[in-house]
């Protein structure tokens, strides 16, 4: 048992270390794709943020090229003289939010400014350089002149824009100077996902969209605070390098992801590079969801195996003591065999003689209605032989007299009568004898004109009124044509005796059809059936003892033969009064021409 135990638990842990290992590879492959997902997704943010700066940045460097061609501007660096171009300054600054436009000589003397705060002379800033010399010049610092009272209130950040102003003769007369307001650049999209700086050649945050990086300078592999020293912005950040991306850890800055996905973007033609850190936390937590999931997975699985291996160690065990109650058991059911062996043989002898002694009460049956139709058919039989005699008799006449024409009349009358009587006769035959042969194809419609042509003298006898809906056209359904017959005569004799000694008497015959069922509906205007779910018991009758000759097997034969051909039949009480039987059989296909 200890060793059983033993063993159960190696394989229990053996199977918890490979679920962790397989977690966590699930874990670091998840990780892995949802770091490509949310690196494309930080790389469209950064363009769009790029795209963004650079576009606002060009329409101020537009707004420089042509305002450096207003001729007052040319006049004013040509001849020293103001003919507006103070008025147009102060007006495109005042339209286009930004800090100053200004005119400035070769020198770097300012001749017109538009908000007067610049120093009357800028120093040689590189920007200014370019414009003198015919280019377009483009910084950014401290905007000159726009310091506040104290000497702790810093400057606003400004990019500039030189435009070189020609001489109409040719060469530089001077540059039209464009201070643009960074502050009103990030104004637009400050606090938006996720954080964006953009650091200049010397390392230090610019312009970002969290005011609280501004100024921030680079130190090591990330940025710090500028009152950091490098060695503790460099123990406060480590990197590591996973599938291709770079990843931060740092644990100084409330303002940017404690753990964040770093990209950058070069901008050369502003001379910065944009750089941003987004939080990897909620790929962290999809992985890690995701390696959740494949461990409960494997976890349960791995628990239904466990119960599937003890449930069947248990029934091991229960199969051993079963083997072992078989054993004790055999020689009591090889005993008990025999004798179900000998009742298995008895039973079928039974059955035997039961299907005989069925096939002979069907006869019974039959036999019992021919000798209940025996009057009238032999009324049917003797008037066609009276017809006859009579008939013959005045041919003979006619012929003594040479009447041919009227003695062949009497032939003719003659013929047709025998062709009765032989018609009469033959149904007779074929209702009268015992048919053995296999469910076949069958017109409905044929056996219902015979039933009814057995019936005629019997139906006459008892003044019942007929009315038989009968079809143009055969119906085919499966039966034997002997046996159906019998049903239709049972159901027409059982009608006729119901409704002795009744006004009005009638049968009525419908038949309905359709591709899979055809029915057939003997409804009488009787009393109705007394008691609908006893009708088919064998011996069953509502005569009164003496009344007639039934035993009250008709129908239940009735039932047996429909049920025979896999069919169905009913009875109930009709809500205008009578009843109505309806045998339900199923329809020949076309394409069946011999027996089922």
């Amino acid at each position: 048992m200890d060793r059983f135990f033993a063993r159960r638990m190696g394989l229990i842990l053996g199977f918890l270390a490979v679920v962790a290992v397989f977690a966590g590879g699930v874990w670091r492959y998840g990780y892995v794709q949802a770091l490509h997902q949310l690196a494309d997704r930080g790389e469209a943010d950064l363009l769009l943020a790029t795209d963004r700066l650079t576009g606002q940045l060009q329409l101020y460097q537009t707004l420089a090229v042509v305002t450096a061609d207003h001729p007052t501007v040319g006049a004013l660096l040509e001849s020293g003289t103001d003919l507006g171009a103070s008025e147009v300054m102060r007006r495109l600054a005042d339209k286009t939010g930004v800090l100053d436009i200004a005119v400035v000589s070769p020198g770097g003397f300012v001749l017109s400014s538009a908000s007067g705060r610049l120093p009357p002379r800028v120093e040689d800033a590189e920007y200014l350089k370019l414009g003198f010399q015919g280019a377009l010049g483009e910084g950014h610092g401290p905007a000159p002149g726009f310091a506040g009272e104290t000497s702790s209130e810093r400057a606003p950040r400004a990019y500039f824009f030189a435009a070189p102003v020609f001489k109409s003769g040719g060469g530089v007369a001077g540059a039209l100077l464009v201070v643009v307001d960074v502050e009103r650049l990030e104004a637009e999209w400050r606090g938006a996902r996720p954080a964006i700086w953009f650091t200049d050649e010397a390392g230090e945050v610019f312009i970002s969209n969290r005011s609280e990086l501004l100024g921030w300078r680079r130190a090591g592999l990330g940025i710090a605070p500028p009152d950091m020293t490098p060695e503790a912005a460099r123990a406060g950040l480590s990197q590591e390098v996973l599938a291709g991306h770079v990843i931060w850890e740092e644990d100084w800055s409330p303002y940017v992801p404690s753990k964040g996905l770093y990209l950058v973007q070069e901008l050369p033609v502003i001379g910065m590079q944009a750089e941003t850190l987004l939080d990897v936390e909620p790929a962290r937590r999809i992985a890690g969801l995701q390696a959740a999931a494949v461990a409960a997975i494997c976890l349960a699985f791995g628990a239904v195996i466990f119960v599937f291996h003890a449930r069947r160690r248990t029934l091991m065990e229960a199969n051993e003591q079963l083997e072992a109650r078989v054993a004790d058991r055999t020689l009591e059911l090889s005993a008990a065999n025999e004798k179900l062996s000998e009742e298995v043989a008895e039973r079928r002898a039974a059955e035997t003689a039961l299907k005989r002694a069925q096939a002979e009460l069907v006869q019974a049956g039959k036999l019992s209605a021919l000798g209940q139709m025996s009057a009238g058919i032999s009324h049917e039989l003797n008037q066609p032989l009276m017809a006859i005699q009579q008939y013959a008799e005045n041919g003979s006449a006619f012929l003594e007299r040479g009447r041919e024409d009227v003695a062949g009349d009497n032939l003719r009358r003659i013929g047709e009568m025998a062709h009765r009587m032989g018609r009469i006769i033959k149904n007779l035959r074929a209702f009268a004898r015992q048919e053995s042969e296999p469910v076949k194809r069958v017109d409905l419609v044929g056996i219902v004109d015979a039933a009814l042509e057995l019936a005629e003298a019997r139906l006459k006898t008892a003044e019942v009124a007929v009315q038989w809906e009968r079809p143009k056209e055969p119906v085919w359904v499966m039966g034997g044509e002997v046996r159906l017959g019998q049903v239709v005569v049972n159901l027409l004799s059982n009608a006729a005796d119901a409704m002795a000694g009744m006004e009005p008497r009638e049968v009525r015959l419908t038949l309905l059809a359709d591709p899979e069922r055809v029915r057939l509906d003997v409804a009488d205007t009787g009393p109705g059936i007394r008691e609908p779910e006893r009708i088919f018991d064998p011996f069953y009758s509502t005569k009164e003892v003496g009344a007639g000759e039934g035993m009250g097997l008709g129908l239940s034969i009735s039932y047996g033969l429909v049920q025979s051909f896999g069919g169905a039949i009913r009875g109930r009480n009709r809500p205008e009064g009578g009843a109505v039987f309806t045998v339900e059989l199923q329809a020949a296909p076309e394409t069946l021409k011999g027996p089922a």
